[in-house]
């Protein structure tokens, strides 16, 4: 479980976090969804630690990761998976190359036990005859599923995912949603996904949490999601227009 308390981050005079309480679970997707400039990307970036709060607390089961020591920080951060929103794939290595790098960069594994680990990634997204294709040669899809595949290679805990689904097409990104659904609940992952995407929301989305304007406007279940519409206009015009 990861808790957000009372987070804040200043740019300059600009207060684009604004006093950030949110629960984010194990075993579910958990999604942060808002118009663009809500803040949700700097939520998420604050979390994963590519941005440091001005103040608050990131607490990854009851650890507070911002004031972690650096070797603490260093062990969390190996049990956290990234897909970028633009895959970040290595365009000189190959696909097996692209799942290896981590397990190279932050493991003992033989060359070995690391094949073994790629090809069960690959498989896991779908990919089984790809692992000799340069990332020149495959499909914006198949990118995608071969980011999935990287932010697996470890043994995490933790998956961030920024607009996994920017750029695809309707039935493409439904492949994507499936993908990040089962992957979550056969790991046991805390998976967080940054969506505009309604769709998603829909098809794969149970705990939510709604930004709007560096606030943290509503959090709760897709069940309770239409009848916290009512009471909730920003809310309401933030769903009717993404479908």
């Amino acid at each position: 479980m990861i808790q957000l308390i009372d987070l804040n981050k200043y740019y300059e005079d600009k207060h684009v976090l604004q006093n950030i309480n949110a629960n984010f679970y194990p075993g579910v997707a958990n999604l942060v969804i808002g118009a663009s400039g809500g803040g949700k990307s700097v939520l998420v970036k604050t979390m994963v630690g590519l941005e440091t709060p001005t103040s608050g607390q990131v607490m990854f089961e009851e650890k507070d990761y911002h004031n972690l020591e650096y070797e603490n920080q260093q062990a969390l951060r190996r049990e956290i998976g990234m897909l970028f929103q633009g895959t970040a794939l290595f365009d000189s290595l190959t696909v097996e190359q692209n799942v290896e790098f981590p397990l190279l960069m932050f493991s003992e594994m033989s060359k070995e036990e690391r094949m073994e680990r790629v090809n069960l990634c690959l498989s896991k997204v779908n990919l089984h005859n790809a692992n000799h294709k340069a990332p020149s040669e495959i499909s914006g899809g198949m990118k995608k599923r071969v980011g999935i595949a990287r932010a697996i290679a470890l043994p995490i805990k933790y998956l961030f995912c920024d607009e996994p689904n920017s750029g695809l097409d309707p039935l493409t990104s439904r492949v994507i949603d499936a993908l990040l659904h089962d992957i979550t609940k056969e790991f046991g992952i805390t998976t967080i996904i940054n969506s505009h995407d309604m769709k998603t929301v829909k098809d794969i989305g149970e705990h939510i949490v709604f930004m709007h304007q560096g606030q943290k406007w509503w959090e709760g279940s897709k069940e309770e999601l239409p009848e916290a519409q009512k009471s909730n206009p920003e809310l309401d015009a933030f769903v009717k227009a993404s479908f």
